[in-house]
């Protein structure tokens, strides 16, 4: 039994570290170089890459590449080790459009005897990862144009 759960964490992971890569075919995370809406994926490949590019310092638990969902594990921060950071980000299109993503953050506070609280954060939190996953978008975008 203990074998098959060792096969089935490690068929897991190989299909998790599939996903951390996306195609790329001249220089681009698209199947053709005109059009945001031909995604090799099932979102936009310039929200996807930017989204991973900017929740990088997280662990990743998991990504849909063709629902356009990915999840962070918690995140502690070395200088504040009483906080965690979660994060979900929702690609809802497969053109580069500010309306197309959403992050939803969460955060929990150690309490005196060590569990783990929900606790509310600044709802700006979530605006700043979307406005930085979106600046990385446009850049991946025009590095392609130009390159």
């Amino acid at each position: 039994m203990r074998g098959l759960a060792v096969a089935a964490a490690a068929i897991s992971l190989v299909g998790l570290s599939a996903c951390s890569s996306v195609p790329l075919i001249g220089g681009s995370p698209k199947v053709q170089a005109s059009g945001d809406n031909a995604a090799a994926i099932g979102v936009n490949g310039y929200l996807w890459r930017a989204s991973l590019d900017t929740l990088s310092f997280m662990p990743l638990a998991s990504a849909d590449p063709y629902g356009g969902v990915i999840v962070t594990e918690w995140y502690i921060n070395p200088e504040k080790p009483d906080e965690r950071f979660k994060c979900t980000v929702y690609i809802l299109d497969a053109r580069l459009r500010a309306d197309g993503l959403n992050v939803a953050v969460f955060k929990q506070n150690r309490d005196a005897s060590g569990a783990w609280i929900d606790a509310p954060h600044s709802g700006q939190t979530e605006t700043d990862i979307e406005n930085s996953i979106l600046t990385r978008a446009r850049q991946l975008r025009l590095s392609n144009i130009k390159g």
